[in-house]
Order: structure tokens, then C-alpha cells, then sequence
């Protein structure tokens, strides 16, 4: 029988059941007629009398049926405290899960596909706080019993939790109408049995595992900070260390809401996504897009040209668009907002002191009530042998050490086979650098489907680029000019070059920041909870310091969190959200995603749907003469929500977006099918895709019924 039927036929039986009440009389005069024919039956039959009111009870429970209160009453009229409490109380736990379970058998999966991602949160909380909300709420007698049984059935709790929580916590509600119940003929009215008295001592009753573990947690917090002093008063609501993405964004919110704030900062403002980082690079990249262009103008019907790229004047831009956007992260611009700017670097003393040793040889001590640590990530050097003699360019270090070079290096080397490898790669072949790509793993961009990392190595190919993946570089030295060795299938093979770019990763900075004296453990990155906070709860962390992502865009969004939890954590606490993270390289084409790729649901298991389009159908990138790349959704099989979605091509950094926001918010394809989009441009291509997945689950049977249903009409 199928979940719809077995539905249709509870609810109807249930249903008929609520139909019949009515015509009986539920009121106390009614149910003291009835218990003198079942009490004339108990006294032969005592023990079959017990147990087919026990089976009564758990069927009356299972099927939600509104009757706990007067069979409870039953029970103490029929058999008296210690029997009628023992009866009631199995009975009615044993019934009650089983309408949980009915309840999560028929409706938990639909519930859950209709939240999408929102359910992942809800489903956390509950795994871990379930049981004392379900606790809590069977303590207090006026919640409706039958409504909690089939809404837990939604969740995830365990069912022998649910089983036991119930029973402990039914016991004290049912002692007193089993109590009443032996008072029946007493009893006037449901109001003389619970008084207002009495629920209010329930619900202090049920307040009582949220105290206990409020108390926990105090005593926790105690022993942290055990050997550590608290400052009276503090100089600072807020002190933040590193004025990166995640710094300035902590800060903002901090001033914003008014807060006394501090920002640290040794280097440059606006950290590595402005100085080394994102904006740099772009910059060389759309001037390294517009010499490719130049070189095959014919594919828009112009003639080739052969650019002539003075690299200084390249990297002069580079560092003019580094200028204009400066401001926006300046000193000034904060101090302005009402943020304290101290140019210097930051140690913490104890949990709530920073000392400060400011870059104009000033030394300074505040105090604060809580501290952001949001000092970024550098370049890794990996311990390859004779690299320190060849002096490596990193992607910090590159816009500085290249700046005046008339031309862009001869022969390069780019050691990484990753998005800023890649990106750098390319962005030099196209500026006139002869560029060997070397990638230890087997393909590039290692974390993305095969078939992008096959798409981006042919375009790099195409630009010149000789890409070398499955090799492992083994040794650098100068031997008549600058060479790495590297091993490939058995055999080694040196590589002359004249400039080295590593970028094999990048990794949190960690040391000097006082993180190893305070014991706040740090391994690949800060260990904090999902409020951000460290082992101190007044000590936070954001950006790549806390992980697991290395994104500007993912800093500024934890910021937020790290933020309002640091300044206000005491009144209300909000989970940093980061199941939902987008993705973008800059190659050509670009490469974005957002959840999951196909390689890692079907690592992980995780039953899909792909749908894919190509953008050589897409009418704006037929105009552009960019038809190359592909759109690819995966769905939960048979429905629309979305699992994740992979775009490869031209502008897909912006397409990515609209497929971001739908996992977000629960939207699932047929709403994006159902959005109108601006003709002819690339955002078409989202709604193409889902079009093709609507095609592909068109119910046959439907278009059967619609052609007979056309060809009536046609008479």
C-alpha cells in the first residue's frame, strides 16, 4: 500500500471517528454512566478488563484521536492511583509513538522536500536539543498531546528517545488526572482539576532541564576562564585584529551599531583581497582577455592584430585599480564610521586584554569585552629543495617584484594546478609569457568535475599553456639559469624558466597572536562552534582564520555573525550559515558553483538528478561568440530541489547567482522556470537549464490525456 493511500485511509478513519464523538456526551455526568457498566465488567474479569483498556488507550493515542483526558480519568475512577498510573502511563507513551511514527512515515519526507536546505538547519537543532524541547513540552499538561505526537514525527529524534522522554515526561501530568480521576464523583468540572496554581507550577517544572543546563553552561564558562582575571570595566566593546574582508566587515557592524571598536591592522588596509588578491588579479586578467581578443578578432569579423603588451604599463593599471578601491577600506573612511584604526601588530595577553605594538613604535594595553581574530591566509611555500635559490613569486608577492619589468617574464613556471594557478597561468601566456603549468594531481582544478577541468585545461592549452598534470616537482636550483625537476611516469625532466609563481594553497595565519598561550586550539584553522566563538565564547574568529572556506565573499559573510554574536552573545546567539557558499575562477571560461559538484554527491552517496545545457544553444552566446560551456544542475530525483550547479563559461561568476539564491531560499527549478528573464541575454541560460528538467519529468500519462482531450475537441 502506498504512503498517499495508507494517508488517505487514516485520515478517513479518523475523520469517521470525529464524526461519531459529537453524537456522544464527553462530559464528566457522561463519563460517570459509562465507568458503572465497565466497573460491573471488571470485577469478574479483572485482568482482560486492564488489558483491553491498555489497548484502548494505545489505539485511542496512535490514531490522534482527542481523548487522552477522560480515559485518563477512566483509569483512576476504574482501577485507582497505582494500577490506573501504570496502565495510563505505558499506554499512553507506547501510543504515542506510535502516531510519531506513522507520523514520520507518511509525512516526514514530503515536509522535508517541501523546506529544501532550511530543514538541514532545523534538523541539527533538534538532533542535539530535541529531547529537552520534548521534555519541557510534556511536562505542561494544556499542550494538546496528539498535535506533539504527529509534529516530532517530522524531526529527526530517535524513536527510542521520543519513546522515553514521553514517558518520564507524561508522568507528573498523568499522576494528577489519574488522582482526579479517583475523585470523579467529586468533581464538578475538567477546571477543578487543573488550577491555575498547578499549571503554574508545571511550567516551573518544565523550565527546570533549561535552568539546569543554563547552569551547566555557567559552570563550563567558570572553569575556561579558571586562572584568569576579568577587568572590571573594559576600555572596548570590541577589538578585531586584521582589517581584511572579514575585519572590516566585523568593524563596520560594530560601529553601525554604535559599539566602542577597535581595528588592528600590521599591513595594508583591506588585506589580501584588495592588495594581492582578488583585485589584482582581475585587473590582469581582463587586460590579459583583451589581448586574447586582439589576437583572434576575426571571430567577430575584424582583423587579427598582434597586441603589443608593455607590461609596465599592465601592471600600472593593476595597481591604479588597487588605488580607487583603497579608499573604500582606508583608515580614514573607518575612523570616519567611528571605528578606532591602530596600524600595529596584536597579541592577546589574556581573554579579554590585546597588547598592541603599533608601527610607529607605540605600545599599547586594551581591554574588551570580546575579540575578533580576522587575520587572513598566506601563499604556502612547500619544502621543495632549492627553492629558496630560485626566489618564488607568490600571489602576494608578484604585483611588488614584477611592477617595472618592461615585458612579462620569458619563460614562467606556475607550480599548482588550482583556481589561482589556473587563473595566473593563463592570464600570463595571453599577456606573452611561455607558461608551464606543473599539477601534482592528475587534473587541474582538482575539486571540480572532470569534465571542467577538462574544459579549463583545453583552454589553456589553446593559449599556449603546457600543462603538465600527474607530476611531482622534486628539486629547484640554478644550473646555467633557474630550473625545477619534476617526476612523471618513472622518469624525471628539468625545466628552465626565468620566473617561478607557487601557488599550491594558501593557509590561515596563525602564530603570533598569543592563540598557542591562551590554549585555543588551532590546527589548519581556528577551532571554534558553529557561533564562531573560540574556546573563550568572548574570543571569535572569521574569515580564513575560521575556515573552511577561503572566499572574500564567505569572510564578509561570517563577519556579520562573528559580529553581532561578539557584541550582543549574551542576549541572542545566531549560527554563522555557510551551507550555502558560491564559487567562482576567473579562468576563460570561468568556472562557478554553488552545493554540491557530480563527483561529490556520488562520493558521498547522495542520490541525484543531472540536468544539463549547453550554452552552444544559447542565442546571447551565439551573439558573443562564446558559445562554449555548460550550465549543470543536480536535483533530488523526481523533484526540483536543488542539490547544487556547476557553470562553465563566459560571465558564469554572475549566472551563478540565481541558482545561489534558489538554494538559499528553498526555490527549487520550476521557480526559476518560471521567472521571467530579459531576452537575449546569458541569465537565459538558468532558465534554459530548468526548462530541460521540466521536459525530462513530463508524466506520458498527462500528454496522453491532453492529446485525446485535443483531438475530442477537434470533433
Amino acid at each position: 500500500m502506498t504512503k498517499p493511500v495508507l494517508f488517505l485511509l487514516l485520515a478517513g478513519i479518523v475523520a469517521v471517528l470525529l464524526w461519531l464523538l459529537p453524537g456522544q456526551e464527553l462530559d464528566l455526568a457522561g463519563l460517570r454512566v459509562r465507568l458503572e457498566g465497565i466497573a460491573a465488567m471488571r470485577q469478574p474479569h479483572p485482568l482482560a478488563t486492564a488489558g483491553l483498556f491498555l489497548l484502548a488507550y494505545v489505539a485511542t493515542t496512535a490514531v490522534s484521536l482527542p481523548l487522552a483526558v477522560w480515559m485518563t480519568l477512566a483509569a483512576g475512577a476504574l482501577f485507582g492511583f497505582w494500577q490506573g498510573l501504570v496502565l495510563v502511563s505505558f499506554a499512553s507513551a507506547v501510543g504515542a509513538t506510535l502516531a510519531f511514527l506513522a507520523a514520520r512515515y507518511l509525512a516526514r519526507d514530503w515536509v522535508r522536500a517541501k523546506l529544501g536546505r532550511r530543514a538541514d538547519g532545523i534538523e541539527a537543532g533538534l538532533a542535539r536539543d530535541g529531547a529537552f524541547y520534548l521534555f519541557s513540552l510534556r511536562l505542561v499538561p494544556v499542550v494538546p498531546f496528539f498535535a506533539l505526537n504527529l509534529l516530532m514525527g517530522l524531526t529527526p529524534i530517535r524513536a527510542w528517545t521520543y519513546y522515553w522522554v514521553s514517558q518520564a515526561g507524561m508522568l507528573a501530568g498523568t499522576a494528577v488526572y489519574v488522582n482526579a480521576g479517583m475523585q470523579l464523583a467529586d468533581l464538578e468540572s475538567l477546571s477543578g482539576i487543573v488550577s491555575a496554581p498547578m499549571l503554574a507550577s508545571f511550567a516551573s517544572l518544565a523550565l527546570f532541564p533549561w535552568a539546569a543546563r543554563g547552569a551547566l553552561g555557567v559552570w563550563r564558562r567558570r572553569r575556561i576562564y579558571a586562572g584568569w582575571t576579568r577587568p572590571k570595566r573594559f576600555d572596548r566593546n570590541l577589538v578585531v585584529i586584521g582589517a581584511g574582508s572579514a575585519g572590516l566587515v566585523s568593524a563596520y557592524v560594530a560601529a553601525a551599531t554604535k559599539a566602542r571598536v577597535t581595528l588592528v591592522e600590521a599591513g595594508e588596509m583591506g588585506g589580501d583581497c584588495l592588495n594581492y588578491g582578488c583585485v589584482p588579479s582581475k585587473t590582469l586578467i581582463r587586460s590579459a582577455d583583451l589581448a586574447h581578443q586582439m589576437r583572434h578578432a576575426s571571430d567577430w569579423g575584424l582583423a587579427d592584430a598582434e597586441p603589443k603588451v608593455p607590461f609596465d604599463k599592465v601592471m600600472e593599471r593593476v595597481h591604479a585599480s588597487v588605488a580607487a578601491i583603497a579608499p573604500h577600506d582606508s583608515a580614514e573612511r573607518y575612523a570616519g564610521l567611528g571605528v578606532e584604526v591602530i596600524k600595529g601588530r596584536a597579541r592577546l595577553a589574556d581573554p579579554w586584554t590585546v597588547e598592541i605594538a603599533g608601527n610607529d613604535g607605540r605600545r599599547r594595553s586594551i581591554t574588551s569585552r570580546a575579540i575578533i581574530i580576522a587575520t587572513g591566509a598566506a601563499p604556502v611555500l612547500p619544502p621543495l629543495p632549492g627553492l629558496e635559490r630560485v626566489d618564488p613569486l607568490t600571489s602576494d608577492t608578484l604585483w611588488s617584484r614584477l611592477r617595472h619589468r618592461p615585458a612579462a617574464p620569458r619563460r614562467l613556471v606556475v607550480l599548482g594546478g588550482g583556481p589561482i594557478g589556473c587563473e595566473l597561468a593563463q592570464a600570463f601566456a595571453r599577456l606573452g609569457s611561455d607558461v608551464t603549468q606543473i599539477e601534482m594531481a592528475p587534473r587541474l582544478m582538482g575539486r571540480e568535475d572532470p569534465e571542467v577541468s577538462d574544459l579549463v585545461a583545453a583552454s589553456l592549452e589553446a593559449d599556449g599553456v603546457a600543462v603538465l598534470t600527474g607530476c611531482k616537482a622534486t628539486a629547484c636550483g640554478i644550473d646555467g639559469g633557474k630550473w625545477i625537476e619534476v617526476e612523471h611516469g618513472g622518469g624525471t625532466r628539468r625545466i628552465g624558466f626565468d620566473e617561478i609563481i607557487v601557488a599550491v594553497g594558501r593557509s590561515a595565519r596563525l602564530s603570533g597572536f598569543g592563540l598557542e598561550e591562551l590554549g585555543i586550539p588551532a590546527g589548519r584553522t581556528i577551532g571554534t562552534n558553529a557561533y564562531l566563538e573560540t574556546r573563550y565564547p568572548n574570543i571569535l574568529a572569521a574569515g580564513d582564520v575560521a575556515g573552511p572556506y577561503q572566499f572574500t565573499h564567505a569572510a564578509s559573510h561570517q563577519a556579520w555573525f562573528a559580529a553581532v554574536n561578539a557584541l550582543f552573545g549574551g542576549l541572542k546567539r545566531f549560527k554563522a550559515d555557510c551551507r550555502v557558499i558560491p564559487r567562482a575562477t576567473f579562468t576563460s571560461p570561468e568556472v562557478a558553483r554553488v552545493g554540491l559538484s557530480e563527483t561529490e554527491a556520488a562520493e558521498q552517496g547522495i542520490p541525484h538528478e543531472v540536468t544539463r545545457y549547453d550554452l552552444a544553444g544559447l542565442d546571447r552566446a551565439i551573439t558573443d561568440g562564446a558559445a562554449q560551456g555548460f550550465v549543470k544542475v543536480l536535483t533530488v530525483p523526481g523533484r526540483d530541489r536543488i542539490l547544487g550547479a556547476t557553470i562553465a563559461g563566459a560571465h558564469a561568476g554572475e549566472l551563478i547567482v540565481e541558482f545561489f539564491t534558489a538554494m538559499k531560499h528553498g526555490l527549487g527549478l520550476n521557480r526559476i522556470l518560471g521567472t521571467i528573464h530579459v531576452y537575449p541575454t546569458w541569465t537565459e541560460a538558468n532558465k534554459a537549464a530548468a526548462g530541460r528538467w521540466r521536459r525530462g519529468h513530463v508524466d506520458p500519462r498527462a500528454l496522453a490525456l491532453l492529446e485525446r482531450f485535443h483531438r475530442w475537441r477537434r470533433g
